[in-house]
């Protein structure tokens, strides 16, 4: 053990007396501005941290940008079935844009970590935002397609949202609307989006618990698939029966809370894992993979396990001709660009103060205007690998918790991103029923802020409404007989 840890010394006190270590500010670099307690090894841990805390994006990221078709064309002829949802053809394109999809959220949030961490210095991981992936796909684009804006156009809102972000960021500006946004407004967004995820999470883009109702906005389901109306998207029967549900609920919604209650840091990867695991043996009732020429072709992929997936369908796809969309092209953008103001400005800021850089005078940190830039860049450049607004990751936090507070943790996160796209087979074989809790986990740790809004209204009204109140009992009292 005694040797173990004079190693350690010795590789952390060699790196740190490097060029290296002086680039990065190593305990021990002599260099002006130096961190304390601050080691290479501790900031690859951290790296790595960061990267299990968050590698669920890989696959969750892709099942939801999946449901909004991407350049899959579904001809919409059969009147029983006007989304493609049995369309064979469209499946199969489908299931080749989820694996590009799986590339593209590897590969962006691997070149963005990097980045990130070698231009800031920061301990601050990038990839596609959740929330924002949900609105891309459901309200903008819409499932299968079916929105105002077309997959393509959407994309092209997001390059532009990106050079608006540069010039913003380079003005000072996107810095000073975070300022002049009242708080209330900033957490209701964040609470409506995580409202929003976790009924994702509930509807069989993930667990299945929930369908759209016919009487009412949505319903009960939990149903087999055999007993889905192709029409309605409603169960017929047999609700709350499908083995997968509660396979979904118990082993990825129970363990995995169970785990984050004793701060396990890689809970939802254990939670994810073990319901993929379940789900992949042929012939059972949870299976991912049925015996149907999908679930064979599907099988066959994963069987592969290491093979990298190159991206044939999403790269580089931008529709420039806007007047297609008109209207709803503006208003997607604004969209884009009010929601990012308020998630990606705000998180990267809360992620530099929560690292110790922040100066509580100016309220800056260095590097500031080349941290925003570099982000704005990195959304752009999404957008060119078919992917929705890229964004500082909260679950950043995981890493700088055990020691990271240079760019070493993000680059670190950034080549295991990277060499998680050579695992395309097993993420795109990860089902959905195994990432829906994580939805709405994800969805449940950003609507706790609700709580400062009911804070908020009881400070700013209740409380003035009651004093006033009061105020006007005693005049009346004043002026009685």
């Amino acid at each position: 053990m005694f040797q173990v840890k004079t190693l350690i010394k010795a590789v952390n006190d060699s790196i740190s007396r490097s060029t290296f270590g002086r680039v990065f500010h190593l305990e021990g670099s002599g260099h002006a501005n130096v961190k304390t307690n601050n080691q290479f090894l501790t900031e690859i841990y951290a790296g790595l941290t960061t990267f299990f805390t968050m590698a669920y994006i890989i696959t969750v990221n892709a099942n939801i940008l999946t449901q909004s078709g991407g350049t899959c064309i579904c001809p919409g002829t059969d009147s029983n079935d006007p989304l493609c949802n049995n369309d064979a053809p469209y499946q199969r394109c489908l299931l080749g844009l989820n694996r590009d999809l799986i590339t593209a959220t590897a590969v962006i949030s691997g070149i963005g970590s990097i980045a990130f961490g070698f231009l800031t210095n920061l301990p601050v991981a990038l990839a596609p935002g959740m929330g924002l992936n949900a609105y891309f796909t459901f309200q903008v684009v819409g499932y299968h397609g079916s929105g105002a804006v077309s997959y393509r156009l959407a994309l092209t809102a997001v390059f532009i949202e990106g050079c608006i972000f540069v010039f913003l960021s380079l003005i000072g500006m996107r810095q000073w609307l975070v300022r002049i946004i009242p708080s209330s407004i900033k957490v209701a967004s964040g609470v409506g989006i995580g409202f929003f995820i976790s009924e994702i999470g509930m509807s069989y883009s993930g667990i299945g618990l929930i369908s759209g109702g016919v009487a009412t906005p949505t319903s009960i389901a939990g149903c087999p698939p055999q007993y889905l109306d192709p029409a309605s998207g409603t169960c017929t029967s047999h609700n709350m029966t499908n083995p997968t549900l509660w396979l979904g609920i118990l082993c990825g919604g129970v363990l995995t809370t169970y785990l984050m209650s004793y701060r396990v840091k890689s809970a939802i990867i254990i939670g994810i894992s073990l319901v993929s695991i379940l789900s992949w043996p042929r012939n059972t009732q949870i299976t991912f993979f049925p015996n149907t020429t999908e679930g064979n072709e599907m099988f066959s992929f994963f069987k592969q396990v290491v093979h990298f997936h190159p991206i044939s369908q999403i790269l580089s796809v931008q529709d420039w001709d806007i007047s297609r969309a008109g209207s709803h092209f503006v208003l997607a953008l604004f969209t884009f660009l009010y929601v990012d103001i308020i998630d990606a400005t705000a998180t990267l800021y809360s992620m530099a103060r929560f690292s110790g850089v922040v100066d509580p005078t100016t309220g800056d940190f260095p590097r500031s205007t080349l941290a925003y830039c570099t982000d704005a860049i990195i959304i752009s450049i999404g957008s060119l690998f078919g992917c929705s607004p890229v964004t500082a990751f909260i679950e950043s936090g995981a890493g700088i918790t055990v020691g990271g507070k240079t760019g070493l943790t993000a680059i670190t996160t950034g080549v295991c991103f990277l060499i998680s796209m050579f695992f395309a087979p097993i993420f795109s074989s990860i089902p959905p029923w195994a990432t829906g809790c994580t939805l709405i986990i994800v969805g449940y740790i950003m609507m706790r802020q609700v709580v400062s809004i009911i804070i908020i209204i009881i400070i700013i009204i209740i409380i003035p409404f009651y004093m006033l109140c009061e105020s006007m009992t005693m005049q009346h009292g004043g002026i009685s007989p």
